[in-house]
Order: C-alpha cells, then sequence, then structure tokens
C-alpha cells in the first residue's frame, strides 16, 4: 500500500484527516470522529517511514531526524493536497495529514456573514481568523483572499507551514511563500516584506513575540494583514496578543491593536444533523467603543458590547450556535457542548 492509495481512501470517505501510527490501523477523521479503518493492515515504525520517505526532500529527512518533527505538504492525482506532520511518538514514527481540497470554496459556500465581505474591502488593518485546530481558519482565510484576488487589483503575499490552498493569480497578483523553501521564518519574511510591495499579507499563523509585533506594525503602516491564531473566542484572541508581550510593552501593544484592529471571526466547527460539519462564528469589529475598551484595558466588557452591536455584523459564539439550532441545522446538545456560555443558550 503506498501513501497516494491511503490518501486516496480518504478522499474516497470525504475524512479531513489521516492518522498513522504505530502498532494502529490507519484511522479517519469524517464528520469530526475519529474512525479506525479496519480492513487496511496494522502500520509499524518501518512501513511509515517508507511510505514517508519519497515525500521528503533530504533536506527535509534531516529536519525530521533532528528536530523530531516535521511539515510538509503533498499533492496526489485531482490536485488534492495534504499538509502532512511527520512526528515521532514513543520512538516510533507517526504521521498525521490534514486534506485540502482543489477547489477554494467561495465566501458564500461556507456561511461568512456578510461583514466579512466588507473585512475584505478593506486597505490596511488587521483581520484574524481564530479557533481551535481543524475548525476550517485556513479554509475561511482561503475564501476571503480568493474574493480579492477575483475582485481587486492587489500584491498578496501569503507566508504559509506549509503552502495549503495553492492560488491562481486573476486579478491580483499572487506570491506563496513556504517557511523552509522560501523563508526562514516567518519574522525574517516580515521584516524585509515592504521592499516585495504587498498590499495584502497573508501570516499562516502568528506564533511568536516578534512576528505579532511586525504584523501589528504592517498593519499600522497601510497593509491589509489576515492572520490566524488558536484562541477560542474574540477576546480572549486581543487578551492573548497582548500577553505575549512583557509587562512594559503591554500598554503601548494596546494602543497599536486598538488603531490596528479591524475584526475578528472566531470559529468552531460543528456535526450536523444528518452528517456533514457546520460553522459556528463569533464575530468583532473594531468600533470606537471596542477601540476604547481595548485601550483602558477593559477586554471583558468587549462581550457586552458585541451583543448590542448586532447592526454592525458582530455575533458572540452563543448567538451564532442558537442561531443554527433554531434553523434545525445542530442538536441542542452540540451547541450547549461548544458554547462558552452554556447558560445563555437556555434563554429565550
Amino acid at each position: 500500500m503506498t501513501l497516494d492509495e491511503i490518501f486516496e481512501g480518504a478522499v474516497a470517505l470525504k475524512a479531513s484527516d489521516v492518522h498513522l501510527a504505530n502498532g494502529l490501523p490507519a484511522f479517519f477523521r469524517v464528520d469530526g470522529v475519529l474512525r479506525p479503518i479496519q480492513n487496511w493492515p496494522i502500520f509499524d515504525h518501518e512501513i511509515i517511514l517508507k511510505l514517508a520517505e519519497p515525500i521528503m526532500t533530504p533536506a527535509q529527512k534531516e529536519v525530521l531526524l533532528k528536530k523530531k518533527n516535521l511539515d510538509l505538504s503533498y499533492q496526489i492525482k485531482n490536485n488534492i493536497r495534504f499538509r502532512i506532520n511527520i512526528f515521532w511518538e514513543k520512538g516510533h514514527l507517526a504521521l498525521a495529514a490534514r486534506v485540502i481540497q482543489p477547489i477554494i470554496p467561495s465566501m458564500e459556500e461556507i456561511g461568512l456573514p456578510p461583514v466579512a465581505h466588507q473585512l475584505t474591502q478593506l486597505q490596511d488593518g488587521l483581520v484574524l481568523v481564530t479557533g481551535p485546530t481543524g475548525c476550517g481558519k485556513s479554509t475561511t482565510l482561503a475564501a476571503m483572499i480568493e474574493k480579492i484576488n477575483t475582485e481587486r487589483a492587489c500584491h498578496i503575499i501569503t507566508l504559509e507551514d506549509p503552502i495549503e490552498y495553492v492560488f491562481t493569480s486573476k486579478k491580483s497578483l499572487i506570491a506563496q511563500r513556504e517557511l523552509g523553501q522560501d523563508m526562514t521564518s516567518f519574522d525574517s519574511a516580515l521584516k524585509h516584506i515592504v521592499r516585495q510591495n504587498p498590499d495584502v499579507i497573508f501570516v499562516g499563523e502568528m506564533r511568536d513575540l516578534e512576528t505579532i509585533g511586525l504584523a501589528i506594525t504592517l498593519a499600522e503602516t497601510g497593509h491589509l494583514i489576515l492572520a490566524t491564531l488558536h484562541t477560542t473566542n474574540a477576546p480572549q484572541t486581543i487578551d492573548r496578543i497582548i500577553d505575549v508581550f512583557p509587562p512594559y510593552q503591554q500598554n503601548q501593544i494596546r494602543l497599536q491593536i486598538a488603531l490596528a484592529l479591524r475584526g475578528i471571526i472566531s470559529q468552531h466547527l460543528l456535526p450536523k444533523i444528518g452528517g456533514g460539519r457546520v460553522a459556528a462564528r463569533e464575530v468583532l469589529i473594531n468600533n470606537p467603543a471596542v477601540a476604547n475598551l481595548i485601550r483602558e484595558n477593559k477586554i471583558a466588557q468587549i462581550k457586552s458590547c458585541m451583543q448590542t452591536s448586532g447592526k454592525e455584523g458582530m455575533c458572540t459564539l452563543e448567538n451564532g450556535l442558537k442561531n443554527l439550532y433554531r434553523e434545525k441545522i445542530i442538536t441542542l446538545d452540540t451547541a450547549l457542548a461548544h458554547a462558552t456560555y452554556p447558560e445563555e443558550l437556555l434563554k429565550e
């Protein structure tokens, strides 16, 4: 059995993820549920190494041996790509792969709200898409980038680890850079990116103080920055960014975020009634009231502001869950399980 055959099997079953581990069968994640593939052989270290070796360059093999972890992308027939992580566990190799469909969905197809369309029209500022691993952040941002690509004459530069969706330049010119292959780090790429004359910059993940600081500065200086963070809601996202910095810098960062932030979309993927998954989203727009709360370090009050600003496109996660439940897309149990404040769902 080849890696291509395993991946083709995952695509046939409409899986989102593939997992291979020593002493176990293959596991596919289908509709958010991890399922073993019982009629396939048991995998071990040697089999996983034999599957992985052909897709790695000598330099990547060296990284895997040295750092015990490797991110890469791989493409099978029909242009279906996989974001792969190969790692060691208990002295054996293991592999996790995310399926990336070749067709970039439209913003309408993935149910993004109208205010998200407005965010793609911005000339500058910081727009964040957040959520836990596997919640569709990459797909949401790909849809937003593709809308810009289709409608605006921009120079778009993406910084990714690894490249996931592959874009074709349309009205915009798109350059895609992959960590390790086209750049040594996110922060080093951002330090020199102004000389590449970008209008829109996509940062695959804001991982550290240097990357976050540079992204905020670029957002203040006439660039539209699209980025992701692993946070579960909008207020927490702001706190996370501020907390990355040492205490003596935090007041300055609050001022910068209040000025540069344009919006935050936090999302969760939930199982639908009848199969499939749907995104529940929380949306924060940085209006004057929100900016003032950020400056005054009153992040806890932002949720109340979101609850009273529905006309501006804001929505709390609980309201998003409530709408999906009322439309009979998800069950009440699903909504309650994913709510930050479950008691709010029980209010009429």
